[in-house]
This record gives structure tokens, C-alpha cells and sequence, in this order.
């Protein structure tokens, strides 16, 4: 108790006396009980809730971490801790008991981790005393049975580790990846700790040659640092990293990394400027994470340069405030709230919690659990991508999001509407996967339908939804229509798809698809729809012929 006392020092004193008084309950609850390591049961509470308070939690969290498997592992009843604790606090207990009872099977968790979700999503509390309580039982797998460990290691990295990650909360995800990974690799965990033993040593040697040259030069740019240092890249986080790179270390510049801090966002910028004034930046490594932060509300600028004797070496640059939330996320800010000493950013409410409420909608919808974890796998677990619209919103979407997936990610309309897509000005097929940074321009024609065809590509189930919601209202063919194919060769000039959409449009005809190609001599359109009869067809050739800058139009029929 003697360690947490000293971690609860933020709390005032009403709430250090009840955290006292939870131990106490706690260690009489669980006296004589043991873990398999053989230490006394309450050392694993302690550790939980020493946790809980490096993410600066309130009172009632640290006591549910303290408590947290009273009901399940002792005599006490939901009603006697109800009666000692109160509401909240048994409330927040039986959520992560809940949690607790799941298994991990590979096709057979579904339901379990629904579950999960959902409790989180009644109180994000829950699950942060469920990471918590997952982080000590990693640090002590090793007294479990081979077939034990590698189910909850699955499980961790599988479930858990995303988790964490999604929720900004780094320190813990970092960790719980990195105590997994020897685990589930052995092999490759061995064969990456040799090789890079003095690869550290030597790049750690050259960054402190590095330090006193930008330490001096911000001294005399009258720029403050808080602090200096090096960070070492994680062992997972390096392995992915090499993967991408057919292992080739030579590619890998952040193996270790200066991490400046400086007191305000002025600074970051300042810093970054003294940077480049001694040594050129790589084209395409300077990251502002602090104007567009990651979805996880992740604000830091990076920047990769040439530095002393040519070594390419990477900096980081952040505030305090930054560099908290950076390693605990969610919980940063959930804290600050419930203190009062600041209110939620909108930022972060939108780009970090707006998954949390998706999961609140999920449960409205009584989804199957199978439908409810593959729509986890994908919006949620898969790696993130930003794209920006035209008015430089950043839109955050799972790792190969298409075009349609973007457009139904901003509106329903602008999905249902879609009949083209141009990224970073060009016009790319509708199935085309984004790309982290594209600038992306959705084109649209008035009353249009969403494809069936559609549903074979696209990949967040919000996308998936819409189009099933609105395609069960209307029909897309109606009776007797065929399906056909324009192949517009045109001059481009800006306005072009548009003249011709709104052709389409006043006929009352769907285009199912808009794609464009490359001409010698300017670019050929090609439009898939469906029309009820030739005369029409005729009509609608000879009005597109009349677009200025249209040559010709060939027709294929496609039925």
C-alpha cells in the first residue's frame, strides 16, 4: 500500500481515505489467497490500481481496480459491496467482472467481446481497469502453462493492444505488445533482440554527439526545453516496421529517436525551424500530427533530416500537455473533465470518441454478435488512414477505405449520389483503396441510387449499411430496363463531369459507376447505367453529344 499512497497524491483527501479503506476491504477479502507466482493475491490488485493512477483517474476508478475481483474471487455479495462502496463504484466492478469471465477463442469470441464493447461503451472506466488488469497479468504470464500463455497473448494482442491503441493509450499498448511478442514469435523475437543489441548502443552513442549541437542552437534561439531525450522504438513496433522494409535496417531511421519537449505549440514550430536550419529535411518526413493529430488524438510534430555526418536521424517534437495525452489518451482527457479543470476538446470528441458512440448505436441496432465483431474488425481494429476533403477536413477510415466508404462517411446523400471520385485531382476508379494524405473530391448527380455492385468493395460497415438501407426502400432497375455503357472521348475542362451528370439527372437515370481514362489527345469517360427503352437512349446520346468538349460517344450493351 506504502507505493500507492504515494501514487494517489493527486487526489484530495477524501479520495485518498477511500482508496485506503478499498485496500483495506480488499486485503481482508482476499486474505490468504495466493497467484500462481506465489505472492499474495492483493500485490495483483495493488499493481492494477497503480496503473490507473499513472492515467490520473479519479477515486472511484482506483477503488474498482482495487476491487475488482471481490465478487468473483471472494465471499462478498454484489448487495455487501453495494452497501460499503456505493453505486458507482459496484457498478464499475461489475462491469470489469463481466469482462473478466470472456474467453478468447479463435471463431468463437463474438459474443464475448460484443460484450466487452458494449460494457465499454456504458462506461469507458470499465475497460481502462480491464487494460490495466490485463498489463499485470502479462507482466507475470510466465507462471501459466504454455497453452494458457499463448491463448491470453492471443487474446492481448488480438483484442487489447488495438484497444489501447485506439484509445490513444500508449504506454499501455506499447507494453502489452511488446511482453507479447516473444510469446507468440519466439523466433523472430530472438533473431530481432540480436540484431539490434549494438545497433542501439551505436545510435544512442551518435545521438548524444547529436544533443549539445541543438541543444546550443535553441539556447541561442531563446526556445526553452523542458526536456531532451532519446526514445527507443518498441521491439513490436520495429518488427512491423521492418516487415514493410524486407528487414533491411538501413530503412529504418527512428530506431532511436530525439523526443524534444518545449512549453508551448509556438515552441514545437520554433523548434522544428532550428531543426531545419541546421540540417535539410527528407522530402515528404515532416509530419504535423499537431494541425491534423491521428485519431487517437495522438498531436506531435515529427521531422526526419540529414543530420551530423549525413546520418538521417529523426526528431520529435511536442508540448507537456501533449506528450501526457500522448501516452494516456482518453483517459488524459476523461480526467480533466471530471476534475473540471477542462472540458473536452471538440477535437478530440470527434475524432477519438465518436467510435465509442458508434458502438452505443451498434447496440440500438441489437446487432447478431457475429455481424457485431466483424464490424469491430474492420472499423475499429484495422490501421488507420487520413484523407482530406476539398475544404481540408481530416477523415479518418480503416487501411484500404475506398472512395465510397469516404462518401458515406460524411453523408448519406453524398454516398447514395456518388457517381465518380477525383484524388489529389485525378479520377480514380470508385474501388480504388485511398491512400494515407490523398485529397479527395466526391462527384455527385442529384437523385441518384447507390450500386448493389458496390457492397463487393467497399469495407466499413457504415458504407455497407446505407447502401442495404437504401437499396430495400427503392429498386435499382426498374422493369425492362438494360444495362449500357458510354465511352465519352472528351477535351477535360472544369465542369465537365458535372454538365454531363446533370443530363443523366434530368432523364431520371442512375449512373451506377463514372470512371475516366487517359486519351493521346484528351480522356475518354466511361458511364455504366441502366435505361428503359432505345428512344431514350437516343435522346440521351445526342444531348451529351451537344456538351461542349465532348468528340464522341461510343455505346456498348451491356446485357
Amino acid at each position: 500500500m506504502h507505493d500507492l499512497v504515494k501514487a494517489i497524491g493527486y487526489l484530495d483527501q477524501t479520495g485518498q481515505n477511500l482508496i485506503q479503506r478499498a485496500f483495506e476491504f480488499a486485503q481482508k477479502a482476499h486474505d490468504n489467497q495466493k497467484r500462481l507466482s506465489g505472492e499474495p493475491y492483493i500485490n495483483h490488485l495493488t499493481e492494477t490500481a497503480k496503473t490507473l493512477t499513472q492515467l490520473n483517474l479519479d477515486a472511484q476508478t482506483i477503488c474498482a481496480a482495487l476491487l475488482h475481483d471481490i465478487l468473483e474471487d471472494t465471499s462478498i455479495s454484489e448487495k455487501e459491496l453495494q452497501k460499503e462502496f456505493g453505486s458507482e463504484i459496484t457498478f464499475l466492478v461489475k462491469g470489469a467482472t463481466k469482462i473478466s469471465r470472456l474467453r478468447y477463442e479463435t471463431g468463437k469470441s463474438a459474443e464475448n467481446f460484443r460484450r466487452l464493447f458494449l460494457a465499454m461503451a456504458q462506461d469507458i472506466r470499465v475497460v481502462l481497469i480491464k487494460l490495466a488488469d490485463r498489463l499485470h497479468n502479462m507482466r507475470t504470464i510466465s507462471y501459466l502453462k504454455p497453452a494458457d500463455q499463448h491463448r491470453i497473448t492471443q487474446e492481448t494482442m488480438e483484442i487489447y493492444a488495438p484497444l489501447a491503441n485506439r484509445l490513444g493509450i500508449n504506454q499501455i499498448k506499447d507494453e502489452l505488445e511488446d511482453l507479447s511478442f516473444p510469446i507468440l514469435y519466439p523466433q523472430e523475437y530472438k533473431w530481432l533482440t540480436e540484431q539490434i543489441h549494438h545497433k542501439y548502443e551505436d545510435r544512442i552513442h551518435y545521438l548524444k554527439r547529436v544533443e549539445p549541437v541543438i541543444s546550443k542552437e535553441l539556447k541561442e534561439e531563446h526556445v526553452k526545453i523542458n526536456q531532451l531525450d532519446f526514445r527507443a522504438k518498441h521491439h513490436w513496433s520495429l518488427f512491423k516496421k521492418l516487415q514493410k522494409y524486407d528487414m533491411d535496417f538501413s530503412k529504418i531511421y527512428d530506431l532511436a529517436a530525439f523526443r524534444i519537449i518545449v512549453p508551448t505549440i509556438q515552441d514545437c514550430y520554433a523548434t522544428l525551424g532550428v531543426i531545419h536550419k541546421l540540417w535539410k529535411p527528407l522530402t515528404g518526413r515532416i509530419k504535423d500530427f499537431i494541425a491534423m493529430p491521428k485519431p487517437n488524438g495522438y498531436k506531435s510534430l515529427h521531422t526526419t533530416v540529414f543530420c551530423l555526418d549525413g546520418v538521417i536521424t529523426e526528431f520529435q517534437i511536442r508540448t507537456p500537455q501533449m506528450h501526457q495525452e500522448n501516452e494516456t489518451g482518453v483517459a488524459a482527457h476523461w480526467a480533466r473533465e471530471e476534475t473540471g479543470k477542462q472540458s473536452l476538446p471538440k477535437s478530440f470528441k470527434s475524432n477519438t470518441l465518436a467510435w465509442v458512440e458508434q458502438l452505443r448505436e451498434w447496440q440500438k441496432e441489437n446487432l447478431g454478435s457475429k455481424e457485431f465483431f466483424e464490424r469491430l474488425k474492420i472499423d475499429f481494429f484495422k490501421d488507420r488512414i487520413f484523407v482530406f476533403t476539398p475544404k481540408g477536413d481530416v477523415i479518418d477510415l480503416p487501411e484500404g477505405a475506398t472512395p465510397i466508404d469516404f462518401a458515406y462517411r460524411i453523408h448519406t446523400d453524398l454516398g447514395n449520389q456518388c457517381i465518380g471520385v477525383r484524388v489529389n485531382t485525378k479520377m480514380v476508379a470508385l474501388d480504388e483503396p485511398l491512400q494515407n494524405n490523398d485529397l479527395v473530391e466526391i462527384l455527385i448527380q442529384k437523385n441518384k441510387k447507390p450500386s448493389k455492385n458496390w457492397l463487393g468493395f467497399i469495407k466499413t460497415s457504415e458504407a455497407k449499411k446505407r447502401i442495404k438501407q437504401t437499396l430495400g426502400l427503392k429498386r435499382t432497375l426498374a422493369s425492362g430496363s438494360k444495362k449500357y455503357q458510354f465511352k465519352i472521348k472528351a477535351i477535360d475542362r472544369t465542369g465537365l463531369v458535372k454538365d454531363i451528370g446533370n443530363i443523366f439527372s434530368r432523364h431520371k437515370i442512375n449512373i451506377e459507376n463514372l470512371n475516366t481514362n487517359q486519351a493521346k489527345d484528351g480522356i475518354f469517360l466511361i458511364a455504366n447505367f441502366a435505361i428503359e427503352n432505345k428512344q431514350k437512349l437516343k435522346t440521351l446520346t445526342q444531348e451529351i453529344k451537344r456538351v461542349r468538349n465532348v468528340l464522341e460517344i461510343t455505346t456498348l450493351a451491356l446485357d
